[in-house]
């Protein structure tokens, strides 16, 4: 299977201030479109080679698995984000939500301090576990929750090249700024 990089929902310049044009052409445009390069040519001839995307990061280690998840993550990253934010959580995910951390504001405090706490790079989830609760976790590197088993939600992505550009190493600034241009429904479709 060859992979390729997905068109945006969005123009590269629709996220702006949250997200600049310059981030995304870098972000998107380069490291990511990386990821997918490095994959194809990394499973050339290897029994990976007919996989999907999501059957190469469960079974495969090394390089194979670093740019599969990557690629995914960032797919999954990007695809939540629309220009301006849109809606809300839906009743069932707010409920959930409330339920684990009390309040919307309290979750979001949670969440960017986990993001925050991150040493080096990574990313931060919100992910449905077997139960059907929620729990935020924190992945290094290329982690993802689809090797835990765990259904993802949200996630922002902390390694610098996210952010640098618009926001230098002020993460928690960038973090505050990412839930202006959330697309809530496509968030609740994945809860």
């Amino acid at each position: 299977m060859i992979f390729e990089l997905p068109k945006l929902p969005y123009a590269i310049n629709a996220l702006e201030p949250v997200i600049s044009q310059k981030t995304i052409e870098f972000h998107y445009g380069k490291h990511h479109q990386a990821y997918v390069n490095n994959l194809n040519n990394l499973i050339k001839g290897t029994s990976f080679e007919k996989e999907n995307l999501e059957q190469i990061i469960k079974t495969s280690e090394g390089g194979i698995f670093n740019n599969a998840a990557q690629v995914w993550n960032h797919t999954f990253y990007f695809f939540q984000f629309t220009p301006k934010g849109k809606g809300t959580p839906s009743k069932e995910l707010l409920t959930a939500i409330e339920k684990q951390w009390g309040t919307f504001d309290d979750f979001k405090k949670e969440f960017n301090a986990t993001a925050t706490g991150l040493f080096g790079s990574g990313w931060a989830w919100l992910v449905k576990n077997k139960d059907n609760g929620l729990e935020i976790l924190k992945e290094s590197n290329a982690g993802t929750p689809l090797t835990k088993g765990l259904i993802p939600i949200l996630t922002f992505d902390v390694w610098e090249h996210a952010y640098y550009l618009d926001y230098q190493n002020r993460r928690p600034d960038y973090l505050n700024a990412m839930w202006n241009v959330l697309n809530w429904d496509e968030i609740n479709k994945r809860f």
